[in-house]
């Protein structure tokens, strides 16, 4: 696949933007603050439906605006689409495919893209929300259906959450909140279905981890992935991961913990069990890689999870390579893990890379040159043309 253009209206501090991508390696250089990774971070929006550095959408609707467009133009080999969101502050966001109006849950069918950033540190040494993101916005892409799913799962549990808070205020306890069932049903329907197809995730990416960790590191210290699932009582804090072997038996664990919790839960106002909760536990030399791995130890894993990741969707994806980003990550690395990454990288379809320094490029990638200065992109080779 590959973005041919990218257009912004009112995203981040571009009130309108123009951006021409081409096939092979794209450098974006420009000093810190002057927007290079808001055009990344709109790129992988179309195919995550997320943002890699807020949680929630309004952030990246420019200030005193009430929406933001998103509108790319993709190349399927011969096919080219038209994809296009529209970000609301407020409501549900719009979508539409070559024109017609669609659900935003289609876009990752047409956009595949895997972002580097360094922000993929908090990924192995953050908490257990940022592998989960990592995890789900992976699955999305994979199977776009899922997207309605996760957001299926987080309307149901704040409307659970909500009745458990309203029961400890009246002072409810044990069985005397009956429609507490109705919630559970749904709840362990969408739950069991995210559990199921994450650890159908991590079992797939276990070879290519380990891979790719060798590839960057030079050396095989034996990465391994296993979820901690609150269901079957693994502890995040602890590293302890448990698993389970259909999505069956994962509803029949989350009923089940979901009874036993249900006194504690009602003392708390919270719902403590289910796939919010649960943890992707990372190891290297059979340890967790939170609180026991070296920085480049660490930075080996998260850039090895990217490179699985795209392994992944390359080898699953009918409409080629996923895009790469390299958002800003070579000034993270040593000398020796760049050109690694480098050489890993430079053969898929299209990669972008973003940098302040733009000497911080190992040579394999640069090639079209764009300059951001204060939200102006002056493209190199369109000057050239002229």
């Amino acid at each position: 696949m590959i973005v041919e253009h990218l257009s912004l209206v009112d995203f981040r501090n571009y009130a309108t933007a123009e951006l021409a991508l081409h096939r092979g390696p794209n450098v974006l250089v420009g000093r810190n603050g002057q927007g290079k990774t808001n055009l990344a971070e709109a790129v992988v929006f179309l195919a995550t439906l997320g943002s890699h550095r807020v949680s929630s959408d309004a952030p990246m609707v420019r200030d005193g605006q009430e929406f933001a467009i998103i509108r790319a133009r993709l190349s399927h080999g011969e096919r080219k689409v038209l994809i296009e969101v529209q970000l609301n502050r407020q409501g549900s966001n719009k979508a539409r495919i070559n024109g017609s109006p669609s659900k935003t849950s289609e876009l990752p069918r047409y956009a595949h893209v895997v972002l580097f950033a360094p922000e993929d540190l908090q990924i192995v040494r953050g908490d257990p929300s940022s592998r989960r993101r990592f995890a789900d916005q992976l699955l999305i892409q994979r199977t776009p259906r899922l997207s309605a799913v996760l957001a299926d799962y987080d309307r149901v549990l704040k409307q659970r959450t909500a009745l458990l808070k309203s029961a400890r205020a009246r002072g409810i306890r044990g069985e005397g909140l009956s429609t507490l069932d109705v919630w559970d049903d749904k709840l362990v329907a969408l739950g069991s279905e995210i559990i199921a197809a994450r650890q159908r995730l991590a079992a797939d990416l276990q070879q290519p981890v380990a891979d790719a960790y060798a590839a960057i590191a030079g050396a095989d210290h034996q990465p391994q992935l296993e979820w901690a699932l609150s269901v079957r009582g693994g502890d995040p804090e602890e590293g302890e991961a448990a698993t389970a072997d259909s999505t069956g038996d994962i509803a029949e664990m989350f009923r089940a913990s979901l009874l036993a919790k249900r006194t504690q839960e009602l003392e708390r106002g919270l719902t403590l069990t289910g796939p919010h909760r649960d943890d992707l536990v990372l190891r290297v030399r059979g340890l967790p890689v939170k609180g026991y791995a070296s920085h480049g130890e660490s930075w080996s894993v998260a850039l090895a999870l990217r490179l699985a990741s795209a392994e992944l969707l390359r080898s699953e994806s009918p409409a080629g390579d996923p895009v790469l980003i390299l958002d800003d990550v070579f000034a993270e690395l040593d000398a020796d893990r760049r050109q690694r990454l480098a050489t890993l990288t430079a053969g898929y379809e299209q990669v972008v890379v973003t940098a302040a320094v733009e000497e911080d490029i190992p040579e394999v990638l640069h090639a079209h040159v764009v300059r951001i200065s204060a939200g102006t992109i002056s493209d190199e080779r369109e000057a050239a043309d002229d």
